[in-house]
């Protein structure tokens, strides 16, 4: 028996501000759209045999130019949904020609679906007919009249949060459509189910972070799961560093601290990886210098597969009282060098559909009171490279950042003097981190490195505090 995987893509997101620019299904997470994140996860789920993109009308060739890049072998139909997500999801249902099948029934706007989930329901489909995916609720629910007064207050533990993906057996599901071809009245298909009690629906638990883009702002909080999902993905086996063998790999800043550490550990497993510094005679805040060194090691090596710009400078003191020049050598070494590195390297990268990674620093999330040039600059690194990562994904160029807790290098002791071991990264930690996100398959993605056993990181605590926000929203 197939599997369809019906993606509804059809909705003109009424509550989602765009600015008159996209439709939510087209808005950017992590490098890509959230359609694109979608179709991805099922192109590489086993047991799903087809997938079905339900659209907009009117926005079928922006979908086919999207989809054109990614290789996806599982899409056999993009269909116009309809003025309701009921009539989109019948679109869908009907669309598939066997007498019966396995459908799995997904909205576009919940890109951060597990596979987890999608296995779970897919086992369970095997024991019944009707499948829904949902969560405890971790707010209390309360019925109100129409005039505005309580009713009722449910008791909570018997309340969950619907989500999706929902599932059916294709017979059952047509039926449902069927039976409510006249009604108005519709929340979900399996809503449509336990109305006509055509089946007991079986309930697989959900996660929190399978959340449903509904706002601008949830935006920021699919983003942050993809970046800890993606810090979770890294792997810790040296097989995955063997990926490194025979790869050219340019390291800005390679000859001292963080850099000179992921020059040592990419030789280590096999790769030709040459530094550049101020010490090589190559200055990042010089394009000339820059574009020069790459022409060189692309004409005696014949290639260049990855590209590390760890340079950095950082300088202390309050803003009002330090010199211009001074301020501005600070930002042409971590900001405007960034820049030069990446405007150098991505005819290189292009070629060998390669990956470049950047540096920023736990101050990018908030600025830093002595060092405001730098915390502003290091933001500056993680937009760009955000950027860039949607600019070069066609490309298959991955762009991503490494964004270390306080590390012992020179830069660092130069700046704060001596200062206790153990609450200090090591450059090996840092570098490690940096060449295992080189061989990853993720781009614009802000990836943490932080002390073993330290207190929660600043990033974990703005995911739990959006997502304690989201949840008192609702999705």
């Amino acid at each position: 028996m197939k599997t369809y995987a019906i993606i509804l893509a059809s909705g003109t997101a009424q509550r989602f501000d765009t600015q008159g620019a996209r439709l939510k299904q087209f808005a950017k997470v992590s490098g890509r759209t959230l359609l694109e994140h979608v179709v991805e996860l099922f192109e590489h789920t086993e047991g799903v045999n087809e997938i079905i993109i339900v659209i907009t009308p009117g926005y079928r060739e922006t979908v086919e130019n999207l989809l054109l890049g990614g290789n996806y072998h599982k899409v056999t139909r993009i269909l116009e949904g309809g003025a309701t997500r009921k009539e989109s999801s019948h679109i869908g249902i009907f669309s598939i020609p066997d007498a019966e099948a396995q459908v799995i029934i997904h909205d576009c706007a919940r890109p951060m679906l597990s596979q987890r989930i999608i296995r779970d329901c897919l086992e369970a489909l095997q024991q019944h007919d009707a499948v829904d995916v949902a969560i405890p609720s971790a707010d209390t629910i309360i019925r109100v009249n129409k005039h505005g007064f309580i009713e009722e207050i449910p008791e909570r533990s018997q309340l969950l949060r619907g989500q999706t993906p929902q599932c059916f057996k294709l017979s059952l599901i047509r039926r449902a459509h069927e039976l409510a071809a006249e009604e108005e009245s519709y929340t979900d298909d399996c809503g449509l189910i336990v109305r006509h009690k055509l089946a007991s629906v079986y309930v697989v638990a959900g996660e929190r972070a399978n959340i449903k883009v509904t706002w601008p702002e949830d935006l920021h909080l699919a983003d942050k799961f993809f970046q800890i999902r993606s810090m979770n993905e890294l792997p810790e086996d040296a097989a995955t560093l063997s990926r490194l063998r025979a790869k050219i790999v340019v390291v800005f800043g390679g000859t001292s601290g963080i850099g000179e550490s992921i020059v040592q550990q990419a030789r280590e497993f096999g790769s030709t990886c040459i530094p550049l510094s101020c010490r090589t005679g190559c200055d990042v805040t010089n394009p000339t210098m820059v574009r020069a060194a790459l022409e060189e090691i692309a004409r005696q090596h014949g290639r260049i597969d990855a590209i590390v710009n760890s340079t950095g400078l950082l300088r202390v003191g309050k803003l009002a009282t330090r010199e211009l020049e001074d301020i501005m050598e600070e930002l042409r070494v971590n900001y405007l060098g960034a820049i030069h590195v990446c405007r150098a390297a991505i005819p290189y990268l292009q070629k060998t559909h390669g990956s470049l990674t950047l540096f920023t620093s736990s101050s990018y999330t908030r600025g830093r009171a002595l060092y405001a040039p730098y915390s502003s600059a290091k933001a500056a690194i993680v937009n760009l490279a955000q950027a860039l990562a949607e600019e070069l994904y066609a490309d298959g160029i991955r762009v991503n950042v490494i964004n270390p807790a306080r590390t012992a290098t020179p830069m660092r002791t130069a700046a704060f003097g001596k200062e206790d071991p153990a609450t200090l990264l090591s450059p090996t930690q840092v570098a490690r981190t940096t060449l295992l996100t080189l061989v990853a398959s993720f781009t614009g993605q802000v990836i943490d490195v932080r002390i073993k056993n330290a207190t929660i990181s600043p990033t974990c605590t703005d995911l739990q505090n959006s997502m304690d926000n989201h949840d008192k929203r609702g999705s």
